[in-house]
């Protein structure tokens, strides 16, 4: 049953969230990112280990490799844009704009898949919206344009390919046949080595301005994505899973993000986000009943 495992994925992702903005708020972001995601490679790769699974998700063909890097490349660049917004940010804007990514991957679901809402899920999907446009009206009482603000347009950049990403998980798990485990494991590597170059790169360029700060949030930021994702692409990899239904569910962690923003950052606003909040906790709802 799907259902287990990408509730437990979605309230990791939450802990993840609050944790990422823990790490990254006033710091330099590309550091934060490379020893965040190598934690998260290592914890996995340990993890691995310990239940005797380690040398089989070891095993890749040269083809898999290159199609598990292209994910890689795509991670890496969403990231980079989610990490700057959320330092520029608050994660009550934030979280909500990263929880618009189910909507972008049902659009390519329905193009790429031909997956088609019911009437239930088409509802839902619109109650979504109408909480995306409440959180807007809420960021501009802070002084947040939507339509200015470069930290507004990171965080949908790396919506935007987070969304790309949950449709090319689809092919890799249910096309491709790739093992889960496999894929994750290669993933991290991929990913680690990827990021730790741009990070010379910036260097090398003179680029890098913000003082790095080491943190505790660092290692767990990386240790507990690798643990959302695993049981999100254990949900993912059961056949017949709408990818669309199963990210709009994945993102309710919304929800907790949001309380997060206000008990541990003290974030301001919080009535009319809670309006917003409200419906696209209710979307959801209608599509979990859908």
């Amino acid at each position: 049953m799907w259902i287990p495992y990408i509730l437990i994925s979605a309230v990791l992702l939450a802990v993840y969230d609050t944790a990422k903005k823990h790490s990254v708020r006033a710091n330099a972001v590309m550091p934060v990112l490379v020893l965040g995601t190598a934690a998260g490679a290592l914890f996995f790769a340990l993890a691995l280990a310990a239940t005797g699974r380690l040398r089989d998700a070891l095993v890749i063909s040269y083809v898999d490799f290159g199609l598990v890097a292209v994910k890689a490349v795509i991670v890496s660049g969403s990231w980079i844009f989610v990490y700057y917004a959320m330092r520029a940010l608050p994660l009550s804007i934030v979280a909500p704009i990263r929880a618009s990514s189910p909507l972008w991957t049902l659009a390519g679901a329905m193009l790429l898949f031909h997956e088609i809402p019911t009437p239930l899920q088409a509802l839902g999907m619109v109650v979504i919206l109408v909480g995306y446009w409440l959180f807007s009206v809420a960021g501009q009482a802070e002084g947040i344009r939507f339509t200015r603000h470069p930290g507004v347009f990171c965080a949908f950049a790396g919506t935007l390919l987070g969304a790309g990403s949950a449709l090319y998980d689809k092919y890799l798990l249910q096309t491709c046949g790739l093992e889960r485990n496999t894929m994750q494991l290669w993933f991290a590597i991929d990913l680690t080595l990827l990021l730790g170059a741009t990070l010379c790169v910036q260097r090398a360029a003179g680029l890098q301005r913000t003082r790095f700060e080491w943190r505790w949030t660092i290692p767990a930021v990386g240790m507990l994505l690798m643990a959302a994702d695993w049981f999100y692409f254990g949900a993912l990899s059961q056949e017949g899973v709408a990818i669309s239904v199963l990210s709009l569910i994945r993102r309710s962690n919304v929800a907790l993000s949001f309380a997060a923003g206000a008990l541990i950052f003290r974030e301001r606003n919080l009535r009319r986000k809670g309006v917003a909040l409200a419906a696209i906790l209710i979307g959801v709802a209608l599509l979990c009943l859908a």
